[in-house]
């Protein structure tokens, strides 16, 4: 053999030898790289709560999409009172990511992770995340629900207006309840943006609201479903966390029908003749983000696809963190289709202020505190927590 065919040949066997050893590296390299994470989900519920039954979906979710690469271990059924021990469990348990989604987790929640920086906690609906001491392991998440409050309230007044113009009810009549859980932001900003979107239908609606105290009593909801449907209200909306008041206005047995407009789940399978729709913020999205995030090392919110406010994350139904579910066609009228969509598309553009119009509020909890909506108030501006918690002058009622 000659010289240069030598050359080559030796040239070939260093080259392979080399590009084993790239591959090699490459290989090693890619399974450093390759986590695993063990997930601990709280929840203040099951899968019998629509609340809860909406988390449980994000949970499947990643499940589906992470396969093996995570293991979840859940706590149900746990009060916000009660938050200490399961939490503590999860943490000897060596969870990496622990999602407590519960609001009034959030105080013990962020106490925690001031013990454990090697554990990251999020809870989502919670509003402190932002609040001293920062910490850099501690989130907050939430879908600008505000949005899907004000787009069932067009569609409720949709309703109530083809209801209006058959002489189902008079102008008079168009009168909304709204079973609430407690007097937070969180529950009035709702109220309101969904109030809001019915009075954009039908100018002359008036509300009535009735705090139960509880995110979650199914008998309590629906008896005050019962006691607003009773005060003559025609449409009822819920901030609460059972079927309760859907199943109070499919069963009512008063001449007039009683509509039902649902929040974190679909009612039309309980309420199949009065449930108008529902609406329901999505976790999905910030759930499989952030373990994807963790899965490769990274900081949360860097990998967020929505906005971001220093610890806290929020989108809404422009990236799908709301949504509206369920619009019951077979009891609404024809063009709410188009209605919604319209509605829908000005929201993504900014090109709707919800939280605007001919309208003062008062804190209820200072009555000096007073807000003029002439000028527009910009709900999620700083936070993914609600902010808005005036209620509406005259045209909104509290019962006790």
């Amino acid at each position: 053999m000659n010289v240069k065919m030598k050359k080559k040949y030796i040239l070939c066997a260093i080259t392979s030898v080399a590009m084993c050893l790239i591959s090699f590296g490459i290989h090693i390299l890619t399974r450093s790289e390759e986590r695993s994470l063990k997930v601990g989900f709280i929840f203040v519920g099951d899968e019998i709560t629509p609340y809860t039954e909406n988390f449980i979906k994000a949970q499947n979710h990643v499940v589906s999409v992470f396969g093996d690469k995570i293991e979840c271990v859940t706590k149900y059924n746990v009060t916000e009172d009660q938050i200490e021990l399961p939490l503590e469990e999860l943490v000897n348990e060596k969870c990496d990511y622990i999602i407590a989604a519960s609001y009034g987790y959030g105080p013990v929640v962020k106490d925690m992770a001031s013990l454990h920086p090697e554990i990251e906690f999020c809870v989502p609906t919670g509003d402190n995340a932002n609040d001293e001491p920062v910490l850099s392991n501690y989130h907050n998440c939430y879908g600008t629900i505000y949005q899907g409050r004000y787009i069932c309230g067009v569609i409720a007044g949709e309703k109530l207006k083809e209801m209006i113009e058959s002489k189902v009810i008079s102008a008079e009549e168009a009168k909304i309840g709204y079973v609430a859980a407690f007097p937070f932001a969180e529950v009035i900003s709702g109220y309101t943006a969904f109030y809001l979107g019915v009075q954009s239908v039908v100018p002359g609606a008036t509300m009535l609201v009735k705090y139960t105290d509880t995110w979650s009593n199914y008998s309590l909801e629906k008896q005050v479903a019962v006691e607003l449907i009773d005060e003559g209200c025609v449409v009822i909306s819920q901030h609460s966390d059972t079927k309760g008041p859907a199943v109070a206005c499919e069963n009512s047995k008063r001449a007039l029908p009683v509509y039902h407009v649902g929040y974190s789940q679909s009612m039309t399978d309980i309420a199949p003749t009065r449930s108008l729709v529902s609406c329901s913020v999505d976790y999905s999205y910030y759930f499989e983000q952030s373990i994807n995030a963790l899965l490769h090392g990274k900081k949360i919110e860097d990998c967020i696809d929505g906005k971001v406010y220093g610890q806290d994350a929020m989108a809404g139904i422009e990236k799908g963190w709301v949504r509206i579910l369920d619009i019951n066609y077979a009891i609404l009228p024809e063009n709410i289709d188009s209605t919604v969509k319209s509605v829908s598309s000005k929201i993504e553009k900014n090109d709707i202020a919800i939280f605007s119009g001919n309208f003062t509020g008062t804190d209820p909890f200072d009555s000096s505190n007073k807000i003029d909506l002439r000028t527009p108030f910009v709900e999620n501006e700083k936070s993914s927590s609600p902010a808005f918690c005036y209620v509406l002058d005259d045209v909104i009622k509290i019962l006790p």
